[in-house]
């Protein structure tokens, strides 16, 4: 059984930061694509940030570019997202995905590309 755990969420002021953590079980982490979303109330959820299964290779939206990073420790079988400079319109459920494909290359960054999701965590962002 598959399993994404996301930590990490909370209440910020802007300018603020944050790490969001997400631990997965239940496959071989190291063989998948990772990548983070959100989805902010009334809206469709959006990709966040991608990594490469092995780390190589990252990719994130316009918007978050600067100020967020993606990476994973293979080991510990986690994603992080450091998230710098948090904006008001940063505010939205933040969720983990696993690719749907072992050992895929390239950077996706649709939903539909990702078949495994955590709960997600709150991130909300004071101005």
């Amino acid at each position: 059984q598959v399993q994404l755990i996301e930590s990490g969420g909370g209440l910020v002021q802007a300018g603020g930061s944050l790490r969001l953590s997400c631990v997965a079980s239940g496959l071989t982490f190291s063989t998948y694509s990772m990548g983070w979303f959100r989805q902010a109330p009334g809206k469709e959820r959006e990709f966040v940030a991608a990594i490469t299964w092995g780390g190589a290779n990252t990719y994130y939206k316009d918007s978050v570019k600067e100020r967020f990073t993606i990476s994973r420790d293979d080991v510990k079988n986690t994603v992080y997202l450091q998230m710098n400079s948090l904006k008001p319109e940063d505010t939205a459920v933040y969720y983990c995905a696993s690719n749907r494909i072992p050992g895929r290359p390239g950077i996706w960054t649709t939903p539909h590309e990702y078949n495994y999701w955590g709960q997600g965590t709150q991130v909300t962002v004071s101005s």
